[in-house]
């Protein structure tokens, strides 16, 4: 079959006509601030979705190098040693190991040989020869406390000269070749060593081993001062920097000084010649500036295999086939693991909670264009417009505004939070980005599966709950049950569940579906009786209300979640400050503490009348406390040795004041008056049942005093930490105070501590409630973590918001229209603010209403099975809290985003009566308009 001849008009005719507008160009024109505020809505979500894993991370990363540095050096130092040369050895090759050369070259190649990704801080680092045993120093003018000679750590440290400077003298040196033979060295102390020993330049210092065999003399040429003392240089081993009174084994226990010489690097052979376990040394000092929170798995498994695995092995090789490598570093790594994980577990609950509401709006935000458009997508539909075709063209036009909104939100997160991972942000985003492109196409797709030929009626009227959406809720009960229960029985322990991490968000769903099931009843009830009244605007706004749009499910849910979650927030944060009040107190007793060191001595006679004039200070009270009283003989069960036990006497009316001013302990005065010479005594639970209620007589270094226990309290100020029995110190012979105990806000710590002559010389110490606490708030790992549940806490506020006004939005054109069909029948101004404003009130108060229960009860649920501890509280700090940590409730969290959706649905109201007043009824009621 031949084909004719086709001229070219009907080619030109068969090929595609390009349309005259693009389509996605002619729908960003015809409505560009719905685009803009659709943009910037999916900006700020993208933003936080991307922001909020580069947080963990930065603050897990923040942590760990924090832990590391602020642990002591030496429980974070590697120490790598090994014993003398074996006696097999010639006595030169023995020399010679024990000389900077071999040590410096071991040391090179211990530091090379490190495996990732601990890297070490060469600067802090440090090697040599040390004593592992202390010689005694046997000079008569040397200072013994308990008649026992000091002890002297010697040891060869590297590169003193840098880390050191010189005060008087000079650095010790070699003049001649040392050897095992050598027994007289030069050495150099530091100026607190010499100030404690009485040393000075030129002091000779004659030493000897255990057994006596050792006579060496040592001379101090010159006194040092450390340039960086917390350094692990000088940390690692602090008798070198500090020196200090260590306990013999005796009985009671006796004392003796124990201190550090530096000798010259090339004197290492010369310990050879004693009797102290010379040992070669050589201390890496971890670098944190490299290491980040994902690096901790490989760090504990490298310092594993350091201390006795692989790498143990590569390191014999190099020191020698008897090295050991030593170091608490994978305990202080350990302890932040803890922590972070028992953090992260929280922090999972706030990220599910924003997640859920953020999600949420963005599906509203993609609701109400499609709403805004159904006779327009309708219309397509009837005109033979395929699903497919339709769905391509809304994702193309979401996905122009979406997606370049996701790329400013990914770059904005990460330039504001920096040494973070990028891809997790990259996830966050783009899932941001697709759920923002999905939600009008699939939308309007679902709506318009079949040509419809007019709008049906979309409210409560005609819904009808279905099999399958009461089937969809029992489930969600199911696991809103669920969920709660395991939260309260296993805590947030379980890691990575994400059911327990949900309970928040299945609790406000679950309340979100009975409360949309339920409201409409008491309001169809409550109009029936308003049909009888003269006026019709009770009648219209409470069924306008009672048959709200059945899509009302929505923006109730966004407004639980978002109200849940601020709440949830403001619990947690509640409850880390309250427990942290709570551990500052326990520390210090009151909101100021001066005493002498171990109470031994009184304090100056015009100490409590200096404190009274520092500003701040409100009240005072001054205590006598003898930690070392005892029972009196004869007054103890049995022949065993009694315990020592914490006598506080205290003037009863200022100390009951105070006690009750920080409500920590109080009692009534009258508990420590006294009947026929026994006085009355408030005692500790432990005391009390060890004392009984018979009077008994207790001897101090204040004097002797009988007393009968008439009150028992698990804590007081004087002593918030240990057993105690408190009497009437004017029933003490020796009453002078030891302790004062101050309340106020804003104390001038500086002020304070001058008033009183605080300092070592002086012998006064003062503590302040909230120096102790600002303690507390110093980690990366919590402080990071209470800005993410703040952030949660305005974000959550924030999408209330943004789902109260979509929500009003959507129903936006139908009251408008509404008004203007009734301006036509004579509805007056004031009318028309009434009934919207009745019309809105409702869901408003039901939003509210729900929102505030809703949170509250999720915060009574959770709470036993929260945890706050490690959040609360850092692991080095060693406060541990009474009763544990949990949420607390708390009222403006729970209270200001409810009454703000009130006030914002009331302003909104009145603002469109206004807007439609002015606009006039014709512009509204157009013919053919369905609304």
């Amino acid at each position: 079959m031949t084909r004719g001849p086709v001229d070219g008009r009907t080619k030109r005719a068969e090929r595609p006509v390009r349309p005259v507008a693009p389509w996605v160009r002619t729908r960003l024109r015809t409505a560009p601030g719905a685009a803009v505020a659709f943009g910037l809505l999916v900006l700020i979500t993208a933003f936080l979705a991307a922001a909020l894993p580069r947080a963990v991370d930065a603050y897990e990363t923040g942590g760990l190098r924090r832990e590391i540095g602020g642990a002591p050096p030496s429980a974070t130092v590697l120490q790598l040693t090994t014993p003398q040369p074996g006696l097999e050895n010639p006595l030169p090759a023995r020399e010679e190991e024990m000389r900077p050369a071999a040590l410096s070259a071991v040391h090179r190649k211990a530091l090379a040989s490190l495996p990732g990704p601990l890297r070490a801080d060469a600067v802090e680092s440090a090697y040599g020869v040390r004593t592992s045993e202390a010689l005694s120093g046997q000079d008569t003018w040397l200072p013994r406390p308990d008649g026992f000679p000091p002890g002297f750590t010697l040891a060869t440290q590297s590169d003193l000269a840098a880390h050191a400077a010189v005060r008087e003298g000079r650095l010790p040196a070699a003049d001649r070749r040392i050897t095992a033979e050598t027994k007289e060295l030069e050495a150099a102390v530091t100026s607190a060593t010499a100030r404690d020993l009485r040393l000075r330049v030129g002091s000779v210092i004659r030493l000897s081993d255990a057994t006596g065999s050792t006579d060496l003399a040592v001379r101090i040429t010159g006194i040092v001062e450390p340039r960086n003392p917390r350094g692990s240089y000088w940390s690692a081993e602090p008798i070198l920097r500090t020196p200090g009174l260590a306990a013999m084994p005796t009985s009671p226990p006796q004392y003796r000084w124990e201190a550090g010489l530096l000798l010259a690097p090339d004197a290492g052979p010369a310990l050879l010649g004693t009797q102290s376990m010379p040992e070669r040394y050589w201390r890496v000092a971890p670098a944190t500036g490299g290491l980040t929170a994902r690096d901790t798995p490989r760090l504990l498994q490298g310092i594993a295999s350091l201390e006795g695995g692989p790498e143990l092995l590569k390191m014999r090789e190099i020191a020698g086939g008897t090295a050991v490598l030593s170091t608490g570093l994978e305990t202080v790594v350990g302890s932040h693991v803890a922590t972070r994980e028992a953090i992260t577990r929280i922090v999972v609950v706030a990220a599910f909670g924003i997640g859920s509401v953020a999600a949420v709006v963005l599906a509203m935000a993609g609701g109400l264009i499609a709403a805004r458009r159904t006779d327009e997508l309708a219309l397509l539909r009837s005109r033979g417009g395929s699903l497919r075709g339709i769905g391509g063209r809304l994702l193309a036009e979401t996905a122009v505004i979406a997606l370049p909104a996701s790329g400013a939100g990914l770059l904005l997160a990460v330039v504001a939070v920096d040494e973070a991972r990028l891809l997790p942000a990259v996830y966050g985003a783009t899932a941001v980005a697709l759920l923002a492109c999905a939600t009008l196409p699939v939308r309007a797709v679902f709506l318009h599966r079949r040509p419809r030929a007019h709008g049906d009626r979309d409210d409560l009227a005609q819904a009808r709950p279905g099999r399958q959406r009461t089937v969809a809720e029992l489930t969600l009960l199911s696991l809103a049950v669920a969920s709660v229960v395991t939260l309260r029985r296993l805590g947030t322990s379980g890691a990575g569940d994400l059911l327990v991490s949900a309970a928040p968000v299945l609790v406000a769903l679950i309340a979100a579906l009975v409360l949309v099931r339920l409201y409409p009843l008491p309001l169809r009830w409550a109009a029936r009786p308003a049909a009888r009244l003269r006026g019709a605007i009770g009648f219209l706004s409470l069924a306008r209300a009672g048959r709200s749009s059945a899509t009302g499910t929505l923006p109730l849910l966004a407004l639980l979640i978002a109200l849940t979650t601020a709440a949830f927030g403001g619990s947690v944060l509640s409850g880390v400050t309250e427990a942290r009040d709570r551990a500052a107190l326990l520390e210090v007793g009151a909101d100021a503490r001066v005493s002498t060191p171990r109470d031994a001595t009184p304090l100056p006679a015009e100490a409590e009348r200096a404190a009274r004039k520092v500003a701040g200070v409100r009240d005072t009270t001054a205590v006598r406390v003898e930690s070392t009283a005892e029972l009196a003989p004869g007054e103890g069960a049995g022949t065993a040795p009694q315990k020592p036990l914490t006598l506080i006497g205290v003037e009863p009316e200022s100390y009951t004041r105070l006690a009750r001013q920080l409500d920590f302990g109080a009692f009534p005065a009258h508990a420590l008056t006294s009947t026929g010479g026994v006085r009355g005594a408030v005692a500790s639970p432990g005391l009390a049942e060890r004392l009984g209620t018979a009077p008994r007589r207790i001897t101090s270094a204040a004097g002797e005093v009988t007393v009968r226990i008439t009150a028992v309290r698990t804590h007081t100020p004087a002593a918030p930490r240990s057993e105690f029995l408190l009497v009437d110190g004017a029933g003490l012979k020796h009453a002078d105070p030891t302790t004062l105990l101050a309340t106020g806000a804003g104390m001038d710590a500086r002020a304070l501590r001058a008033a009183l002559g605080a300092g070592a010389e002086q012998g006064v110490e003062v503590w302040l409630r909230s120096e102790e606490r600002a303690a507390l708030t110093g980690s990366p790992l919590q402080s990071g973590a209470e800005r993410i549940y703040g952030t949660a806490v305005v974000a959550g506020a924030a999408y209330a918001v943004v789902a109260l006004l979509l929500s009003l939005l959507h129903s936006a054109p139908e009251r408008a229209a509404l008004l203007a069909r009734l301006r036509t029948m004579g509805l007056t101004t004031r009318q028309s603010r009434q009934l919207l404003g009745l019309e809105a009130l409702p869901q408003a108060l039901l939003a509210a209403g729900g929102g505030v229960l809703v949170a509250w009860a999720t915060v009574q649920l959770l709470a036993p099975g929260v945890d706050l501890a490690r959040l609360a509280l850092t692991a080095a700090s060693g406060l541990t809290p009474v009763g544990g940590v949990s949420l607390r409730t708390d009222v403006w969290t729970l209270a200001l985003p409810a009454a703000g959706v009130v006030a914002l649905t009331g302003a909104v109201a009145l603002g469109q009566a206004w807007w439609t007043g002015r606009r006039g009824s014709i512009t509204e009621l157009r013919a053919g308009d369905t609304r």
